[in-house]
């Protein structure tokens, strides 16, 4: 690399810097605006005393899921046949919050973990496989950002006038608690 090419990078990476300053909204890493136009909920909002330790461990399976521990819980981990409580914030990839716990009052979202592993609600309705997938070793007072490709969420099909077709989806998600069997 010779001293004209290494300027003109400095020069572009400072001009990013500035636009991102002068313009936060721009930036990747400004928090997500909600459908009400606000900041989305703060997820992690009662760590309870002790919980979790920070990390920022990410994985990506087989099938595209990407997982990142932003919190490890310290409580017990899911498994089949509890009951957890979870609460979320879904995003499609420009930022657009679709739904989330606090859309819905607030409380936690009440999920029964099957026999197989997947989560379910109390009427026996499953969720979209990326979830099921993202949340399985979780501990309580855990929280996890799932990046989910399209094959482990809507699909093709979309959620006409909420998600599009093959939209990817990202997933915050705090495992609140858990009751035993």
């Amino acid at each position: 690399m010779n001293i004209t090419t290494t300027g003109i990078a400095v020069a572009v990476a400072l001009t990013v810097v500035a636009v991102f300053f002068i313009f936060p909204g721009l930036s990747p890493f400004a928090a997500a605006p909600s459908a009400a136009g606000g900041a989305p909920a703060d997820l992690s909002v009662t760590q309870p005393a002790g919980a979790g330790s920070a990390s920022s461990t990410t994985m990506t399976t087989a099938d595209g899921l990407q997982i990142t521990d932003d919190v490890v819980g310290t409580g017990p981990t899911l498994a089949p046949g509890d009951t957890v409580q979870i609460k979320y914030i879904g995003m499609l990839a420009d930022g657009t919050v679709f739904d989330s716990s606090d859309a819905h009052g607030g409380a936690p979202l009440t999920l029964i973990v099957a026999p197989d592993g997947s989560l379910r609600t109390s009427d026996g309705s499953g969720l979209i496989p990326g979830w099921s997938e993202g949340v399985a070793g979780m501990k309580e007072g855990g929280t996890r950002t799932l990046v989910i490709p399209p094959a482990l969420g809507y699909g093709a099909q979309g959620v006409p006038g909420v998600i599009p077709a093959n939209a990817t989806l990202t997933f915050q998600v705090q495992l609140v608690s858990i009751a035993g069997k």
